[in-house]
């Protein structure tokens, strides 16, 4: 079963088994290792892949469980050690469906590691051993995480024809029908959050005119109407994705482009005050706001200065000027520059994106 894995990474983000960041490590051609599974639950703040354009900062590596990979057996002493470091970290909220199957994701990559061909039957004599007092629910979640990884694989080309919504629809009536309604809601609690955010981000960006001090009261409103109570902690804990996701909406840009140099400053600082950001990093994001400007300026010129000379030479005596022009408009990277035209990058031509660069 546990092979079924390999096939699972090819669907990516868009089955949403794998949280930004982290990946399942397939074996190497002729390995005769099982592949470690693609994780269900994913990371705290991680956005739903079906909304979000812009990769959230890596997800915080597991620590090493006891026993490192490569081990054929796994002793009595490495297996203590193994319960009480995962006592250690989940003991305490281990009736949590969404830690339970942390756990058992945990346990299911270190005994594919050192048992391929029996790691379920070891893992449960783990469990039964070392939680019986768990055994039979972390049990029955086992082989619900497995049923549902063979859904996903068995269902990969009937859910690459539907459409994002029939897709969501139709994995949301598997998580329910196999692990319980409860159990599934509360499993995939972040995707539901992310999910509902995503699609306020949707509605905020149709939104007919509203500018952007509008919708980015509206963007807090919902943001409080998702995270209740934990609104103000994960706002604290992701500033800047959530900015990026608000700024990164096509009519914010296109209101942003609109304004006048100090005005767009303004509104930009604005923004980010509102998503919680200190004085200190305002000042210093205003500072590279202006950076940015002046460099956008100054590559505006040295463009309308270099298509007047294209329009004007050709060849060796095209290049010799193009060379001087560099020289005198970015003298430090004038030899970058000529290496990214002559590869047909022209780094001044790519769209202005504010807040990005």
């Amino acid at each position: 079963m546990l092979g079924g894995s390999a096939a699972l990474l090819g669907l990516g983000a868009f089955l949403y088994l794998a949280s930004p960041g982290q990946a399942s490590v397939a074996p190497s051609p002729g390995s005769s290792r099982a592949p470690a599974p693609p994780p269900l639950v994913p990371g705290p703040g991680a956005p739903s892949p079906a909304t979000t354009r812009v990769a959230p900062s890596p997800a915080v590596p597991v620590p090493p469980l006891p026993g490192g990979p490569g081990a054929s057996e796994a002793g009595e002493g490495e297996l203590e050690a193994l319960a009480a470091s995962l006592r250690e970290r989940y003991g305490a909220k281990l009736k949590e469906p969404a830690i339970q199957v942390r756990m058992l994701e945990e346990l299911m990559r270190y005994f594919s590691e050192r048992f391929p061909d029996r790691w379920e039957q070891e893992l449960l004599a783990f469990l039964k051993k070392r939680f019986p007092e768990l055994y039979e629910e972390l049990a029955a979640t086992l082989r619900n995480r497995i049923d549902y990884e063979k859904w996903v694989k068995d269902n990969h080309a009937y859910l690459r024809g539907l459409s994002p919504q029939e897709r969501r629809n139709a994995m949301w009536d598997a998580r329910h029908r196999l692990f319980g309604k409860d159990a599934a809601e509360r499993i995939w609690a972040s995707e539901r959050k992310n999910q509902a955010l995503g699609d306020a981000l949707v509605a905020l960006d149709g939104m007919q005119g509203a500018n952007v001090e509008q919708k980015l009261s509206a963007y807090k409103q919902r943001l409080q109407d998702v995270y209740g109570e934990q609104a103000a902690a994960y706002m604290g804990r992701h500033p800047q994705e959530l900015m990026d996701r608000f700024m990164d909406l096509p009519s914010i840009q296109q209101e942003l482009t609109a304004m006048a140099p100090e005005r767009r400053l303004e509104s930009l600082r604005a923004i980010r005050q509102e998503m919680g950001l200190e004085e200190e990093a305002l000042q210093r994001w205003e500072a590279l706001d202006r950076v940015r400007d002046e460099r956008w300026e100054v590559g505006a010129r040295y463009t309308a200065e270099r298509d007047a000379l294209s329009r004007q030479l050709s060849g060796a005596a095209l290049e010799t000027q193009l060379q001087a022009l560099r020289a005198r408009y970015f003298p430090s990277e004038a030899d970058v520059i000529a290496q990214e035209e002559a590869s047909g990058l022209f780094r001044f031509a790519q769209p202005r994106h504010w807040g990005r660069n």
